[in-house]
């Protein structure tokens, strides 16, 4: 199985329409049909290929609907997910909505993340990327642990 690496600078242009780097498009289409999900997270959006969101799907039916906390992480993470495919540019179409939540106005970031792929505002992701690197010093030993290395 084919994962998700690397960070490809792109644009977004005026109709939301945005051309995804070839080799993920090669992923998707050898191994997922060419189906994707895409939610909104963290301030930028999140792209599942489609079993993936599907294994989100599942976990959450097995939540309480009656835990607050469930409800409304549910609500606005599921209430931003899109079923999305490549049209025969390769591009994908972010709804407006989306757009606005991320600042997805045009010089975008695509970050492979192993099983998933973020969409950035470019400068975003750069004051994100130098804030973390800042900091992962103090943090480098509960990270070590947590992936085993």
């Amino acid at each position: 199985m084919s994962r998700f690496r690397g960070q490809y600078y792109h644009t977004i242009d005026d109709k939301g329409r945005v051309i995804f780097p070839s080799r993920y498009r090669e992923i998707f289409a050898e191994e997922y049909d060419n189906k994707l999900v895409i939610t909104k997270w963290g301030g930028y959006l999140v792209v599942f290929p489609f079993p993936e969101w599907d294994v989100i799907e599942e976990t959450m039916a097995q939540q309480s609907i009656l835990k607050k906390e469930i409800r409304n992480f549910q609500r606005f993470f599921m209430s931003g997910a899109i079923d999305c495919s490549f049209d025969n540019q390769g591009r994908i179409l972010i709804p407006q909505n989306l757009r606005e939540y991320a600042h997805l106005e045009k010089d975008i970031v695509i970050v492979g993340m192993v099983r998933s792929i973020e969409i950035w505002n470019r400068e975003r992701f750069e004051d994100d990327t130098r804030h973390t690197g800042e900091n992962l010093d103090s943090c480098e030993d509960s990270v070590v642990e947590l992936i085993k290395i």
